[in-house]
């Protein structure tokens, strides 16, 4: 405001001037000078209102910088990397590790969420495998001891839970012979490492799926 009224009093001290001249009479020269020079200097050049200064006229709005969705993206891929990071992790736990209680969560919710008695039969002989090859696992670290004998029951009650399923929902099917194969190909090579309680139940169980190759 102080500066908009000290450039109208100079305009009108201007005119004053200038109506105090005779008709058809010419500034003095004194007079054209300062003008001149006020007007060199911009006095008079810049306007006093912001509606008639287009320089000063408030800014196009500008986009905001995509920062925030790129962070956003990059965060969601993180959480991605490390929930897929998480998952391996979980899955490749053996007992004793503190994320083997999840992997075996998992594995039980798998199978109550099946839809049949086949279903649910084919997820608990793939948990059988699991605790043969967390078997073979154990025996090769040093702190292995007592959780093989606890991982060859899970494996056992695991087995027989699945082989009956199986059988109620899919009498005579191929399935079953495929997977006692399979676990005498992974059992019987640790057998030569397992202490005596350890072997009489891994022997038992041998014994258990050896009956369920046997020709019909």
């Amino acid at each position: 405001m102080g500066r908009a009224r000290r450039e109208r009093e100079l305009v009108l001290e201007h005119l004053a001037e200038l109506r105090s001249l005779p008709l058809g009479g010419m500034p003095e020269p004194a007079f054209r000078e300062r003008l001149r020079a006020e007007i060199i200097s911009g006095a008079l050049l810049e306007p006093s209102s912001p509606l008639d200064a287009p320089e000063q006229r408030k800014p196009a709005h500008r986009r905001p910088t995509r920062r925030r969705p790129l962070l956003s993206q990059l965060a969601t891929l993180g959480l991605a990397a490390a929930m897929m990071v998480s998952a391996f992790a979980t899955y490749q736990s053996v007992p004793g590790d503190s994320l083997y209680p999840l992997k075996r969560a998992a594995e039980s919710t798998l199978v109550h969420l099946s839809s049949d008695d086949a279903e649910r039969g084919e997820r608990e002989l793939y948990s059988a495998k699991t605790r043969a090859r967390e078997v073979a696992s154990l025996l090769g670290s040093s702190d292995g001891g007592p959780l093989v004998g606890r991982t060859l029951k899970d494996m056992e009650d695991s087995t027989r839970s699945g082989i009956s399923r199986l059988e109620r929902a899919e009498p005579r099917s191929p399935k079953i012979k495929t997977f006692a194969r399979d676990q005498k190909k992974v059992v019987g090579p640790i057998l030569k490492q397992l202490d005596d309680t350890q072997l009489a139940q891994a022997e038992g169980y041998l014994d258990y799926i050896e009956g369920l190759v046997a020709p019909d």
